[in-house]
């Protein structure tokens, strides 16, 4: 497949409300898309990166400069595929998800053109996969629980909560008690506790809780560790994990007992799919995890869910949550469930007047 120019597109798009998480709040998420463009085809994908570098090291003014100098220019010529792109950027250090955008819309191309759609590529064993619903941190008690009650009430089949010091215990319960056991409910800490905190964590126990994702460090697999050993609640984690090796060594230290693949913070879906094996021979549950991302974003992740080592609902959720009007047909909820998408590629396309509307800048680099 060759590759005849690609575009750099930022867009602003507001969100529904502004979603907090212990690292910072979220009211417009300033995305960049990839087109890539060649005789036969184009290929969209969606950059994971927020504005600042809270989340991770990475940030959306990085993620173009690093694309636009280092990583589009280090494609080979002629003829290049998915696998030929990830061996191009792999001598250059870290920039998971400017890789990944990259890499997908090179594979979202090359899909389109041989007429295969992501789920199919990836094996996936599902039409359509079960919902959850990311809660940020709220005002008040009485605030989250009216929250919850209207995702519980739109049919998300899982609910998971944003903690940090100082809110953490006391919400969990209230959710609990309202809206009971039968409620698939899982929290996440976005790496805001130490281990000193184990003491303090361990009363989530008696919660009954699916899994506490990310307590401590992104960089300390070893605490982890010593962490799970002290807890009955299943660890979870998201931000550790940036490859097949860091999976591989959590496993090994017993770090964690789930993995939530979020492709972009991995550098892609064809290493997404290796941490994905790999936790599956080990009989390590995983799930496919969000970053607010649009249907274009939201679309390859629904057909990455749809795996078969996907076990429990993931951040998959339908359009709404996020947008008032997504960037493309938007994704709706179907008794908890979103369908995943079966047209060539990540089978959706940009909606052109919205993506107009939302366009801040854009950038066209021939090949």
């Amino acid at each position: 497949m060759e590759i005849t120019g690609i575009e750099l597109r930022r867009i602003a798009m507001p969100l529904v409300t502004p979603f907090r998480t212990s690292f910072g709040v979220e009211s417009t998420r300033d995305v960049l898309l990839v087109r890539v463009v060649t005789p036969d085809a184009e290929g969209w994908a969606e950059c994971g990166a927020m504005s600042e570098p809270r989340y991770c090291s990475q940030y959306t003014d990085g993620a173009q400069d690093v694309l636009r100098r280092f990583l589009i220019p280090a494609l080979p010529k002629g003829s290049v595929d998915a696998e030929a792109a990830g061996r191009a950027m792999r001598p250059f250090t870290g920039h998971r998800l400017a890789k990944s955008v990259l890499e997908t819309a090179v594979l979202d191309a090359q899909l389109r053109t041989t007429g295969e759609s992501f789920a199919s590529f990836f094996g996936a064993d599902k039409d359509r996969v079960p919902c959850g619903v990311s809660v940020g941190i709220a005002d008040s008690v009485p605030e989250l629980l009216d929250t919850v009650a209207g995702y519980v009430a739109e049919g998300y089949v899982r609910i998971k909560l944003k903690i940090e010091p100082g809110w953490d215990v006391e919400p969990v319960r209230a959710v609990r008690e309202r809206f009971g056991e039968a409620l698939q409910l899982q929290v996440d800490a976005n790496a805001a506790y130490t281990l000193a905190d184990a003491r303090h964590l361990a009363r989530l126990d008696d919660f009954d809780l699916q899994l506490i994702e990310q307590p401590l460090s992104h960089d300390d697999l070893v605490q982890h560790a010593a962490l799970a050993r002290q807890l009955r609640t299943p660890l979870c984690l998201d931000e550790s994990i940036e490859s097949a090796a860091d999976a591989a060594a959590a496993i090994q230290l017993g770090s964690c007992r789930v993995i939530n693949i979020k492709p972009g913070r991995v550098g892609g879906y064809l290493e997404a799919r290796r941490i994905h094996d790999l936790a599956r021979a080990h009989g390590v549950t995983v799930w496919c995890g969000g970053m607010l991302e649009t249907g274009i974003g939201r679309a390859a992740n629904v057909a990455f869910a749809a795996l078969p080592g996907c076990t429990l609902p993931g951040d998959t959720s339908a359009s709404d949550r996020y947008f008032a009007a997504d960037l493309t047909e938007p994704f709706v909820l179907d008794d908890g469930h979103l369908n995943v998408p079966t047209g060539p590629g990540i089978g959706i396309d940009p909606l052109p007047d919205v993506l107009e509307a939302v366009t801040v800048s854009r950038e066209w680099m021939a090949r």
